[in-house]
């Protein structure tokens, strides 16, 4: 199948929504004739990546409808085994430090969650991923090596521990939404700083909702 065009998606979702392209530019911080441009002109020629994450999460979709890259909840098809489900395991590290460089976003292999505790949970299986943390800096919430079960449903963020890109590179850290249009970055580990960024400036992959590791 083919991916949807941006353009075409986006005007329909507007209309869906009840909401006017103008509204839809004001809200990822654009002059009011912005998105209409890139409706009816092609300029931009594709959405930028902060801007296409906030959108999405408005529209309740998925980024790859607004033109983006597969993300986490389409890296694999789930296996549906009935009381069971195959959430796959991503060969990505996310860096609780200076940042691990994202490059290759192919599973290879999957976590098994019984399908009655992710429903207890509030998680849906079709958003889930698994991948591993490097480094130190969340410490004690998070070690070096542990497996992370990520949410990335859309839905408003809140604060809590979240995977973030920045550029390329994958981090691991607890988010503190304190402020309209930015978000605190923390370090569980004091040995490290506390900086705020613009949410323009980040793309949320989703929420750390679970981990295991070594004992």
């Amino acid at each position: 199948m083919n991916a949807p065009d941006p353009r075409a998606r986006l005007l329909d979702l507007a209309g869906d929504k009840g909401v006017s392209l103008a509204s839809l530019s004001a809200l990822i911080g654009r002059n009011p004739a912005y998105l209409q441009q890139f409706v009816k002109k092609g300029s931009p020629r594709k959405l930028e990546e902060g801007d296409r994450a906030k959108l999405a999460r408005f529209l309740g979709v998925d980024e790859v409808e607004l033109g983006g890259a597969k993300d986490f909840s389409s890296a694999l098809r789930r296996k549906d085994g009935g009381d069971w489900v195959d959430v796959p395991r991503l060969a990505l590290d996310a860096s609780a430090g200076p940042g691990a460089v994202a490059q290759e976003e192919a599973p290879f292999g999957q976590f098994r969650y019984a399908r009655s505790w992710l429903r207890g949970q509030g998680l849906d299986a079709k958003w889930l991923s698994v991948i591993a943390v490097v480094g130190d800096s969340m410490v004690p919430t998070l070690y070096d090596g542990d497996e992370i079960l990520i949410d990335a449903s859309p839905r408003p963020w809140r604060d809590g521990v979240h995977v973030l890109r920045l550029g390329d590179a994958l981090l691991v850290k607890r988010l503190v939404f304190e402020r309209p249009g930015h978000v605190r970055v923390i370090s569980d580990n004091r040995s490290y700083d506390r900086y705020d960024l613009s949410l323009a400036d980040v793309t949320i992959i989703g929420r750390v909702v679970w981990k295991c590791g070594r004992i």
